[in-house]
């Protein structure tokens, strides 16, 4: 085990970029066995090539600055499963709307029966029910 740390040390290692790769590679090698296209199966292994490339790479700061721009660019899909994963959690305590005049959405708590709904950013009222 002291070998691993030996070859390990000074290498940039796994990150978020390098496990989407890996995940890319076996979605492809994946439906190219079942559908039997090999090129599908044999383009798989790119990623994970590229992968493994990534992670045992000297080159630390330029590794660092590829997973910061595929950060950046996943940040708006990460933002909306949280808030799709937010929703998902809070369903049975509280209904959300959009406000009809600036779409911003609203939570508000469910079982209250028809109520009036103020909108925090433009003070557009509405009756829905929740």
């Amino acid at each position: 085990m002291n070998w691993l740390k030996k070859f390990m040390a000074g290498r940039y290692g796994g990150d978020q970029l390098s496990i989407f790769l890996v995940i890319v590679s076996l979605i492809l090698t994946i439906v190219g066995q079942i559908t039997q296209l090999l090129v599908l199966a044999y383009l798989g292994y790119i990623p994970i090539i590229l992968a493994f490339y990534r992670m045992l790479s000297k080159d630390t700061s330029k590794r660092s600055m590829e997973n910061y721009k595929f950060a950046i660019m996943m940040s708006p899909l990460y933002a909306w499963f949280k808030k799709v994963q937010g929703r998902v959690k809070n369903r049975k305590t509280h209904k959300y709307f959009k406000c009809v005049k600036c779409n911003a959405q609203l939570r508000v708590p469910k079982g209250r029966g028809k109520i009036v709904i103020t909108c925090p950013k433009c003070k557009e009222k509405f009756s829905k029910k929740s």
